[in-house]
């Protein structure tokens, strides 16, 4: 009886030095290294990729966010504000809080392609996208009225960022060459060359928009 309680507590200590051992190696020493190795290598990626404006941070360059006005429409959505470019709908919906999209809620909307709801609200969309810009619908680009399958997609495409120039430029009182120039300037290619499709972040153009209004 006396060696097998001895067996039993020697047992029970090796499995607690164990516990203690795994518990310090792997809940504090290696997060500790992870995390140091992240902020000295990659500092922004690691803090979230917050885009930064007179040393506030106004958003992250991978989750997209509204640019509306206090305003709106009659089904109750914030309207856009035409002095920025517009992002992707989004069928997360914007944040009440703050002008990001609802990260807890984010996703598609799990519309059918074939669905009526779907096909109408992007017919919808189609004709208040190419009446706020003042184009013709049939030049309004497929990512202006398809959210993301995320909801959070940050980047649209060059076709519509070039889309909006004219509109951007003229309500804020810029020359458009500066307006298409800003936005070529903001084109990102492909992911390692060929990964992807040639795409703009929104929030870093709109960012660079301001400087050019403030200068």
């Amino acid at each position: 009886m006396n060696n097998s309680v001895r067996s039993t507590a020697r047992l029970l200590m090796a499995g607690l030095r164990a516990l203690l051992v795994l518990t310090v190696v792997c809940g504090v020493i290696y997060p500790l290294v992870v995390t140091g190795i992240a902020q000295a290598a990659f500092h922004d990626k690691a803090n979230g990729s917050e885009i930064k404006v007179d040393g506030k941070s106004v958003g992250s360059e991978l989750l997209g966010q509204s640019f509306s006005l206090d305003k709106k429409d009659k089904d109750g959505n914030p309207l856009p504000d035409p002095q920025y470019f517009q992002p992707r709908p989004s069928a997360a919906g914007p944040n009440t809080e703050n002008t990001q999209y609802k990260l807890l809620v984010s996703g598609a909307s799990n519309l059918a392609a074939d669905s009526k709801v779907l096909l109408t609200s992007i017919q919808q969309r189609r004709a208040d996208i190419a009446a706020f810009n003042g184009v013709a619908p049939k030049d309004v680009p497929t990512d202006a009225v398809t959210a993301s399958g995320s909801g959070v997609d940050p980047d649209i495409s060059p076709a519509y960022a070039r889309l909006q120039a004219d509109r951007v430029a003229k309500t804020n009182h810029l020359p458009a060459a500066k307006v298409r120039q800003l936005v070529e300037d903001h084109v990102d290619g492909r992911q390692l060359g060929f990964m992807g499709e040639p795409r703009v972040n929104v929030l870093k153009l709109n960012v660079a928009l301001r400087e050019l209004v403030k200068n």
